[in-house]
Order: C-alpha cells, then structure tokens, then sequence
C-alpha cells in the first residue's frame, strides 16, 4: 500500500503537466497507419515549425522512407537547406540567438509527443488567441504567456478568447470557456483540424517511428508466452505426478 502511494504522489506533478494548467484537453484521433496524413504532417511540420525546432534524432531518409516519400521528392520538397539526405533533420537556428528572441531556445520536438502527449499538442495547436499584452500578440489557454508566435495563424485565422468569470471565497477569477475566429484562416474549421490532426500524427511517429512494429511483435511475443506457459504447466504436472 506504502509503495502505490508513493507511486500516485510521484506522479501527481506529470498528471498537472499534462492538464495543461487546467484548460481541458480535446482529443487527438491521429492515426499511425495513415500515411496520407503522415506525409502532409511533415510538409507542415517542415513549412511551419522546423525553422524554429529541429527534430533531430530523425534523419530525412529514415522519414522518407517510412511515410513513403520518394527521396527525390524528399530532397525536392522537404529539405530548405543544404544538408544531405542522409543527414540528421538538425535546423540552423542558433540557441543564443533565438533565446534573445523568444526568452529561452525552441526545443527539439522529436519526442514532444512523449513528453506532453498527443491531446496536449493538439489542445496546444487549437488554443492560440490574441493579447495585445505578450511580445507576440498572442497567448496560449494550454500554456499560458508563451513565448511563441502563433505559427498556424494564417491556416487558422485570429481567435479570440471567451471568458468565464466565476467566484472562489468571494474574489473574482476568468477562465477560458472558448475561442471565436474572425474567419481570416485560409482553412474552414473542419480543415484546420485536419491539418494539426496530421501534424500530430507526424510528430507522435517522430517519437517513436517503430511504434507500430513493437505492437505488431507484441502481440507475437505475449501469444508466445502463452503457450510456453501452458507447455511449462503441462511439464510441471508431468514431472510431480509421481511425487507423494
């Protein structure tokens, strides 16, 4: 009992993390398997983020060849710089610079989906709405104050946010209920979810690109053991049969 309580209290600070500071979290429905998706997520993820954040434990013909990319098209289309194909996907932002910039660095995103979750960057994504009063003119409802542009603005449009008020021990307090578009996106609403959606399917296969494959050898190995555990029964009983 000692150590499941140890246990929940060690988790408790991941579990906050992962809320978002409160704001509830939509659901991403990514889907590992579509390499429809996949493929339009690099493109965004190579035209919209990757000047900033770098996925580098990832290598441009490993990501080509695992979302089906002819490495022409790879190098053609996907590649801004003059890195080779086989080189890893490592952006030419310097730190020291860019932490002048934005306050502290742009972070390697190549296992953002394991460190804050599918839902959160989705969530993430969907949540940026004007403040005149940050650098950039925009704050975020999953991570309040950052230090980020909003990147997607021109797929999505301006938000702005709508504010709840409500009272705890008589003081007055806002909470974000929604966001309202002024419909400047170049996407419709149901398109730019598609998009980050896809986005977030690529960066969830950055995390981990061998994902699928462990499953499909999980689903071996537990079968295995199955029936290696009934054949060790079977032996046991074998050879306690004759034991008084």
């Amino acid at each position: 009992m000692k150590k499941l309580l140890f246990v929940l209290v060690a988790l408790l600070p991941t579990f906050a993390f992962a809320s978002g500071g409160g704001f509830a979290l939509h659901k991403a429905k990514y889907d590992l398997t579509d390499k429809a998706s996949l493929q339009n997520g690099a493109k965004l993820y190579m035209n919209y983020c990757f000047a900033c954040h770098s996925t580098g434990y990832q290598r441009y013909q490993r990501v080509a060849r695992d979302l089906g990319i002819p490495l022409e098209l790879m190098k053609d289309n996907l590649i801004f710089s003059d890195s080779k194909i086989g080189d890893l996907m490592v952006n030419s932002m310097n730190k020291k610079e860019a932490a002048k910039w934005f306050g502290s660095a742009p972070p390697d995103l190549t296992l953002e989906s394991r460190l804050r979750g599918a839902d959160w960057i989705y969530s993430y994504l969907h949540s940026f709405y004007k403040d005149g009063t940050r650098p950039f003119g925009v704050n975020n409802a999953v991570f309040p104050d950052v230090g980020m542009p909003n990147i997607l603005e021109e797929l999505q449009g301006v938000q702005s946010a709508i504010f709840d008020t409500y009272e705890v021990d008589g003081t007055k307090h806002e909470r974000i209920v929604g966001f309202k578009s002024d419909g400047s996106g170049e996407l419709s609403s149901d398109e730019y979810d598609k998009a980050v959606t896809d986005l977030v399917n690529f960066l969830v296969y950055a995390g981990e690109p061998i994902k699928l494959k462990r499953q499909s050898m999980g689903v071996w190995v537990l079968g295995f053991l199955f029936i290696l555990f009934i054949l060790t029964y079977l032996l046991k009983k074998e050879y306690w049969r004759d034991v008084p």
